[in-house]
């Protein structure tokens, strides 16, 4: 069985959580919270959304330079063009910055312009092959679970970044594909995973409420289910204009201050 093949991910190999450090926050002991839009769209949205992220206690920035769309036809990001801008916003604001990487032949960009932490999205998350070369870059790594990924699959996922070189991977439950009708909710949220991962383990362990519910009403109340089922973290949208954002702006929030306060009195109880 796979589970016993797998030799860096498992609690039973590791008892006790890892944590390392990322900007200010140690990930896997401190409340940790990426923020940030969908994509980069442009500089003074990039420079205001991260202004709003940094105002609101984010730990690190997030945004898109490099877009997996649905759609051919759809935004698809600004490219190298985008990482700038989030290098600049991250000169601005202090905070280290989080994107997602699509392809194996940007790695080079991404550590040109100093991105601090690498996300493989959900579409990637069994791309084994990007997983062994963002494995050797050895810089911490956001792996979100694929929409129809098993655990198990998830943790062979992850096994392949610790195995290539990084040992700084931060597990993401984005919501997986169920019955619900999407006119109520993009995805489900599956609590349940975080419950059994933190069993399964010893890897830090993040929601993603935004692409989870895909609804801007349910955020707060999504973000605090996360952290009471044993999440160390989220990673949320979060934009200065959501009306006008080119990608995600029904589920993109304007004001993180209230969701971590709530989170944080549920995670030092949690």
């Amino acid at each position: 069985m796979l589970e016993e093949k797998l030799k860096k991910v498992l609690r039973k190999n590791h008892p006790e959580d890892s944590t390392f450090v990322v900007g200010d926050v140690v990930v896997g002991k401190d409340l940790f919270i990426a923020a940030g839009p969908c994509a980069v769209e442009s500089e003074e949205q990039m420079l205001a959304s991260a202004r709003l992220a940094r105002d609101g206690g984010a730990n690190i920035l997030r945004a898109g330079a490099f877009k997996p769309r649905t759609c051919p036809y759809d935004f698809q990001g600004m490219g190298e063009e985008g990482l700038r801008l989030l290098a600049l916003a991250k000169k601005e604001t202090g905070l280290p910055i989080v994107t997602e990487i699509t392809s194996s032949s940007n790695i080079h960009l991404f550590e040109k312009y100093g991105v601090d932490v690498y996300q493989i999205g959900s579409r990637n998350c069994q791309n084994y092959e990007l997983l062994k070369d963002v494995g050797k870059v050895g810089k911490p790594v956001i792996l979100k679970r694929g929409f129809s990924t098993t655990l198990k699959e998830f943790l062979g996922c992850a096994e392949y970044l610790m195995e290539h070189g990084t040992d700084k991977v931060i597990l993401c439950e984005r919501g997986i594909k169920t019955f619900n009708d999407s006119s109520d909710y993009r995805n489900t949220l599956d609590y349940n995973a975080v419950i059994r991962l933190r069993e399964y383990t010893h890897l830090p362990i993040i929601v993603d409420p935004s692409h989870g519910t895909g609804v801007r009403s349910m955020i707060t109340r999504a973000s605090m289910a996360g952290i009471a089922a044993g999440a160390q973290g989220l990673i949320i949208e979060l934009h200065y204009k959501p009306e006008v954002a080119l990608c995600d702006g029904e589920q993109s929030i304007t004001n993180l201050t209230p969701i971590k306060e709530k989170c944080e009195l549920i995670y030092k109880v949690a």
